[in-house]
């Protein structure tokens, strides 16, 4: 329990901004098998969501909350995911060799590509989102969050990761994961999903799985096309967009609840 505990907690030092205590040891073994608790993190990420949303709720404007919702869970990550959606824009909208694609992929600054992908599906989120009540908001967050993030790690578990030099931040995870922590993420990635379609008694969401198997084959195809595999960056335009797909889904097939 003492190591599943730490593995958690190197998982929040990782992927968020939340503090661990130093004296949290750290190898790159350990972010490896962290990665199965990824999809937790999805759960503390829309927690803090929800739970902004819950306060200002009553205070403020539905769209104003929202909004500050998204950029609640943008803080708490420290954008690490919408860097990897933004990086993959630039690298595969303007490289067209697999070295120049991770050249700019590798690179810090944001292009063209970039920020005209981070306003699209920024704001293709939040019109999602603000179809729907506040209540429904709150489930489709606690249901995107974890999810699109497994969607992440099944890439890592059937890909091979491309890059050769050994100071990219994604290295560890890069290593694989196995079957068994693939399970273990599969249980808090689709447990939300489950408890959303019971809790609305509204079966039609499971239209959400096709659209998000469709999304993920086309990132796939699309990265073993021009590089071969995946990368960090990779990893991170998956989740942002896996995350979008749920948003769509929830608004189109709820309606008819707000």
């Amino acid at each position: 329990m003492k190591k599943q505990w730490q593995l958690l907690l190197t998982a929040i030092m990782f992927y968020t901004r939340i503090h661990v205590p130093v004296s949290v040891p750290y190898t790159p073994e350990m972010l490896n098998k962290a990665t199965r608790f990824l999809p937790l993190i999805g759960w503390i990420t829309g927690s803090f969501m929800i739970g902004l949303l819950y306060i200002l709720g009553t205070i403020a404007p539905p769209m104003i909350s929202i909004l500050l919702s998204i950029i609640m869970g943008v803080w708490v990550t420290g954008a690490f995911h919408e860097d990897g959606f933004a990086d993959m824009c630039d690298g595969f909208g303007g490289g067209w060799t697999k070295e120049k694609i991770l050249d700019i992929m590798k690179d810090s600054r944001i292009g063209t590509y970039g920020m005209l992908g981070l306003l699209l599906i920024m704001t293709l989120k939040f019109l999602a989102l603000r179809e729907l009540s506040l209540p429904l908001v709150m489930i489709t967050i606690i249901t995107a969050q974890p999810l699109s993030r497994f969607m992440a790690i099944t890439v890592v578990y059937t890909h091979q990761y491309v890059r050769e030099n050994d100071d990219s931040k994604a290295k560890p995870i890069a290593q694989g994961i196995s079957l068994s922590d693939l399970a273990i993420a599969a249980i808090w990635g689709w447990l939300p999903f489950i408890g959303a379609i019971i809790y609305l008694h509204n079966y039609t969401l499971l239209l959400t799985i096709p659209a998000l198997i469709l999304a993920r084959w086309y990132l796939v195809r699309l990265m073993q096309k021009w590089i071969g595999g995946y990368t960090g960056d990779c990893l991170g335009a998956v989740q942002q967009v896996s995350e979008t797909v749920i948003y769509l889904c929830f608004c189109i097939l709820t309606w008819k609840y707000t």
